[in-house]
């Protein structure tokens, strides 16, 4: 338990100062109705540009708690990039029924396993999506932010063979918790299994068997709510999946931030991953540069590098520009979210407990 009281305060602390307006919605998405079973019980919106070319990307968008589809939507730019690159999302939403604070159960094995709960339905959307509005189904790709982020491990991992690449921003491992406890532990960065055996379960979350979509990894390095250790823990999970684990990357700076990509032996990039210089959970945004996107407020960041452009590029959607510069702007200086003070020394264990799960948005 040593460390829990820090870390319950954390949560609730972010959670009061960083609260979103969930009931927003800019009229830019639309509902998605009839896409099949729904075990999870989740809403689904999607976004079409006006002028979307025949057989366009999806990109899957999963936006973390306190927040809502369109929320995130205008915060990190996604439906902006979409009407210049011309290709669709679609954003799974989660409902207060299922989940107090809006995030996605990742670590719930009824919602986060092949054929079942949360994961099926965001399944069935895709599916739907592509056939419905003739997409290109090799050309599928999913993000998200915090438990976005770990339900979109959970995609790639269950659902592999739907997604060409996926990217994780401030979240944690395939079924590297399977209980509430045992996530909160894996927030605070302790307690995660041993490589080979996340490894394992990634493996054999689908019958699908060889190397896996690829993979672009976000973390702030002062993010105080999902420690940045599981950035390192997810690499590693993916490249055990595609058969580099003794791989070593190349290194380089972006706009004042650390880089690492890892190649295959034709020297295509695999897996990526963004150590984001001195910022706070959420996700990385550049909203006055040249690369410009979002817009920044709880949980969207200003961090002098659009994540969400770049992201984009890493996928092939985006043509080359600026995004592919190395070194970039001088680096401003980030102001990592705030830290509450310890927890009241006469709360029980119990207690401090549930209060993190709920502060967290893993009960209601």
């Amino acid at each position: 338990m040593r460390g829990l009281g820090k870390t319950v305060a954390r949560l609730v602390a972010s959670n009061r100062a960083m609260q979103l307006p969930v009931g927003s919605n800019d009229g830019r998405l639309g509902e998605l109705r009839g896409f099949g079973a729904n075990p999870g019980e989740l809403r689904a919106l999607a976004y079409l540009p006006k002028a979307l070319p025949d057989n366009a990307p999806l990109v899957v968008v999963l936006h973390g708690c306190t927040q809502n589809a369109s929320v995130y939507d205008e915060g990190s730019g996604w439906s902006q990039l979409a009407d210049e690159q011309g290709f669709a999302l679609l954003f799974p939403e989660q409902r207060r029924s299922n989940n107090g604070n809006l995030c996605f159960n990742w670590y719930e094995p009824r919602d986060a396993r092949r054929g079942k709960g949360e994961a099926l339905s965001i399944c069935q959307m895709v599916k739907h999506m592509t056939a419905t509005h003739r997409l290109d189904p090799s050309r599928t790709y999913v993000t998200g932010l915090s438990a976005g982020g770990a339900m979109t491990a959970v995609m790639l991992a269950t659902y592999p063979e739907l997604f060409a690449g996926g990217a994780v921003i401030a979240g944690l491992p395939f079924a590297s918790a399977n209980s509430l406890p045992e996530a909160l532990e894996r927030m605070r960065g302790q307690g995660s299994p041993l490589r080979h055996e996340l490894a394992a379960r990634a493996q054999k979350a689908s019958p699908q068997s060889g190397r896996g979509p690829t993979l672009s990894v976000w973390h702030g390095t002062r993010d105080f709510i999902v420690d940045p250790a599981n950035a390192d823990v997810i690499v590693d999970q993916w490249l055990d999946i595609n058969g580099l684990g003794s791989a070593v990357g190349r290194v380089e700076t972006i706009d004042g931030h650390r880089r690492e990509v890892w190649s295959d032996g034709k020297g295509r990039d695999l897996v990526e991953k963004y150590d984001v210089q001195g910022m706070g959970h959420g996700t990385p945004l550049d909203t006055r540069g040249s690369d410009a996107c979002g817009t920044a407020g709880p949980h969207m960041l200003e961090a002098n590098i659009c994540s969400t452009r770049r992201i984009a590029a890493f996928w092939g959607l985006v043509e080359e520009t600026s995004a592919s510069r190395t070194l970039g702007r001088p680096h401003v200086k980030l102001v990592p979210e705030p830290e509450a003070d310890s927890m009241p020394a006469a709360v029980g264990v119990r207690a401090v407990i549930e209060n993190a799960l709920r502060a967290a948005g893993l009960m209601p």
